[in-house]
């Protein structure tokens, strides 16, 4: 399964904290995946045996989402990839981890916490931080690309999404050697 962290709602879409949001769309396109629920929290699509989810918990609580679809779908966390978005990476960075700390990210905190473990696979896509230091990172991260970072942002989405389709084919490893920066 993999699971793109996001907010629900179209005034979120565009925003850097639904870049995983972004992706798993993305993906929808490129692996013609069919819708499959919208239970459990989350809206789910099936491409060949791999689910979609998108939680419609918001971030900060998309642990409960993810617990709740690993076990309707008998997934074990280190058979889960977390897509979410990362301040502490320049945006069109990507981080493929197999395990490893929430980093800050309360979404992945979340999930960490409602899964109990934190050998969790993860994506942590780049969105870079506000240019001036001052500036509240919440409202970063709610804001949407400058039109100077647009295409970056939208290249750096279709570089994640085949990132995951590499992952899904051909393993973490492989995975993490091509895309890892």
């Amino acid at each position: 399964m993999v699971l793109g962290v996001g907010n629900p709602g179209q005034q979120y879409a565009g925003t850097r904290h639904n870049v995983g949001f972004a992706v798993i769309d993305e993906l929808r396109s490129s692996l013609a995946a069919r819708p499959h629920s919208t239970r459990h929290q989350a809206r789910v699509w099936l491409a060949g045996d791999v689910l979609l989810a998108k939680p419609q918990t918001f971030v900060n609580l998309s642990g409960r989402a993810a617990r709740q679809l690993c076990a309707a779908f008998q997934v074990a966390p280190a058979d889960l990839l977390v897509l979410a978005d990362d301040v502490n990476l320049k945006l069109g960075q990507l981080r493929l981890r197999r395990e490893g700390s929430a980093g800050g990210h309360k979404g992945l905190r979340s999930i960490a916490q409602e899964l109990g473990t934190q050998e969790i696979p993860r994506l942590r896509v780049g969105v870079g931080r506000p240019d001036n230091l001052q500036d509240d990172l919440v409202d970063h991260v709610l804001s949407r690309f400058p039109p100077d970072q647009e295409q970056l942002a939208r290249e750096t989405i279709r570089r994640a999404a085949a990132c995951v389709e590499v992952y899904l084919r051909d393993g973490v490893e492989a995975a993490m050697n091509q895309f890892n920066s």
